[in-house]
């Protein structure tokens, strides 16, 4: 049973971060070559760095936070949806030819899997995203959860962040930072863990995600 892991590494060198957040830093706390007992390592990150889970109380006040996600949506069937490089916007037209009603869980490839082959950590403005409309869509066939392959599913300096807004008022799991290019359209098995955070206002929380097939 082949495993995918869809997740992406976090490196200060390489691991591009949204405009506005918390930079990467990973240093050496405690070390052996220094005469300690042991390496321990301090991580210094956003919540939303790399792969992660958006929980509804990263845009709406009093929502549930992160720790409180459900996990039997944050594992199980879950379909990948390839989308050709000409698509920037994921709207309703595209999500009716793509989702069928009933889904659960749905992960969209596009040509921003392309963007973590760049060398070094320069941000993507111009990636594909999901628009407003695209998102009511999904809600309107049960999807309980959405990924996507790049930082955001919201349009890059968005004003309203109505994508985020009317995903997570809804109740569907988003999750964000996926590297999909090792992996083809279809059917698979997902298993998306984000930490257990649960102080702060539990936004979200940096995940490690896998795919498995059913043969």
């Amino acid at each position: 049973m082949p495993i995918y892991d869809i997740s992406v590494a976090i490196s200060p060198d390489t691991t591009p971060t949204y405009p506005g957040d918390p930079t990467i830093e990973i240093v050496s706390w405690a070390a052996m070559a220094r005469g300690d007992a042991a390496n321990v390592t301090f991580l210094h990150m956003g919540a939303h760095t790399a792969t992660h889970v958006d929980a509804p109380a990263h845009f709406i006040e009093h929502a549930p936070q992160v720790s409180a996600l459900p996990l039997e949506v944050l594992i199980g069937e879950a379909r990948v949806v390839e989308l050709g490089d000409e698509v920037r916007e994921i709207d309703a037209g595209c999500v009716a030819a793509h989702v069928a009603a009933g889904t659960t869980r749905v992960l969209f490839k596009s040509r921003n899997s392309n963007f973590w082959h760049d060398d070094g950590k320069t941000f993507r403005e111009d990636f594909t995203h999901l628009t407003p409309d695209g998102a009511r869509s999904l809600n309107e066939r049960g999807v309980r959860l959405v990924g996507i392959d790049y930082l955001s599913v919201e349009k890059f300096k968005s004003e309203t962040f109505e994508t985020h807004t009317t995903l997570l008022s809804a109740g569907v799991v988003v999750v964000e930072g996926l590297d999909l290019r090792g992996v083809a359209a279809g059917v698979y098995e997902l298993i998306c863990l984000p930490l257990k955070i649960a102080a702060g206002s539990g936004d979200g929380a940096p995940a490690r995600a896998v795919l498995r097939t059913y043969d």
